[in-house]
């Protein structure tokens, strides 16, 4: 049984200073380059399905897939969870699927695209930790509006991203309110808003300090050292995929995604789980294109398909081993989910807050 609960995986994961690569699938090909790489390298996996892919896959085709992926590398442990939950009914249905960990966004309302205020993102999140907990899954949520701090605004992805300007502070996720949060919604994880955006255009340059704040991501940690966290939107968006797909004959506007020393600079400040979506995305078109720019006759999908997965299979095992995933899974003795659910109950994975207060200038 190598299925294995987020929570578990990130509790190792902090004990041995790595972090996690979460990669979101709508397909066989991607979860096969996913547990490939992951073999080579040694990696424990996170898979993970937003509810766009849900609805494009269906929840029994995507819940059949994960169960042939788990059954076939029997040694990887692996975490099946779901991406931007909008409410409980999202999320207990993900867990009826075989999924043990969800994300509760509660930072949007149930329509996932009107930024709503605190108390509703705690009580909604908290309503699904106590659900999941109960039957050992576990809880990301999530503090503060994922979007760009260059125009104000989010993208959308998969029918998901806030709509319209929002302000500055709602695009940082407040420290104070996170120390608040983690102890009132009692979440496995915590994802934080710095700057990232889903989608390729995340930066209009190559990001610093004012565009991309690990400023808040590293005060966070300071605050709650204890609690893992997570990085959305996290796609580096590689320029020689750009290159490629542009060469043959796509037209992409040249972008800047999160540079993978920022994502490390994050790891050493708790930063656990690092959503990947856009990068295999790209890996994968971008090699459609060229297929079919350089075999203009060829209509098997299969000629399409393999070195596509040869090109998403690189790039996960290149972000397994610049995270310091790779190495990790043989060392991972899974816990069944009952298991967890005791240790829930008897209050053994309480967060443990150290809210540590700013040293004076």
């Amino acid at each position: 049984m190598a299925r294995i609960t987020l929570r578990q995986l990130l509790d190792h994961a902090a004990s041995h200073g790595y972090a996690v690569p979460a990669f979101n699938i709508n397909n066989m090909e991607q979860g096969i380059a996913i547990m490939q790489a992951a073999a080579e390298v040694d990696a424990p996996v996170i898979i993970q399905a937003s509810r766009g892919a849900r609805s494009y896959a269906g929840d029994l085709m995507l819940s059949h897939m994960i169960d042939a992926l788990e059954r076939t590398y029997p040694d990887i442990p692996l975490c099946m969870h779901q991406d931007h939950g909008n409410d409980e009914a999202t999320c207990a249905s993900a867990i009826a699927h075989g999924f043990t960990s969800v994300m509760m966004d509660g930072s949007l309302k149930a329509d996932a695209k009107t930024a709503a205020d605190y108390d509703y993102n705690v009580a909604i999140t908290r309503r699904v930790v106590d659900l999941a907990h109960w039957v050992g899954a576990s809880v990301e949520g999530e503090l503060g509006v994922l979007g760009s701090l260059e125009h104000g605004g989010g993208e959308q992805e998969d029918g998901h991203g806030v709509e319209g300007k929002v302000s500055h502070d709602q695009l940082l996720t407040d420290p104070d309110q996170a120390v608040d949060f983690v102890g009132a919604t009692k979440v496995d994880a915590l994802a934080i808003a710095m700057g990232t955006s889903h989608g390729a255009y995340k930066f209009s340059r190559k990001p610093d300090g004012d565009i991309l704040a690990m400023r808040v991501v590293e005060e966070i940690h300071r605050r709650l050292p204890n609690t893992h966290l997570v990085m959305h939107g996290s796609s580096s968006v590689p320029q020689p995929l750009q290159d490629m797909f542009n060469e043959f004959g796509g037209e992409m506007p040249q972008t800047w995604g999160v540079p993978v020393e920022e994502i490390v600079r994050g790891i050493k400040s708790g930063v656990r789980k690092v959503n990947i979506d856009t990068d295999c995305r790209l890996a994968m078109t971008a090699v459609f294109r060229k297929v079919a720019a350089q075999a203009r006759s060829e209509f098997d999908p299969r000629k399409f398909l393999k070195p596509a997965m040869d090109a998403m299979r690189e790039l996960c095992r290149e972000r397994f081993e610049q995270f310091g995933t790779a190495g990790h899974a043989s060392k991972i003795k899974v816990v069944p989910m009952s298991e967890m659910a005791r240790r829930y109950r008897a209050g053994e994975l309480d967060p443990r807050i150290d809210a540590r207060e700013p040293v004076a200038a």
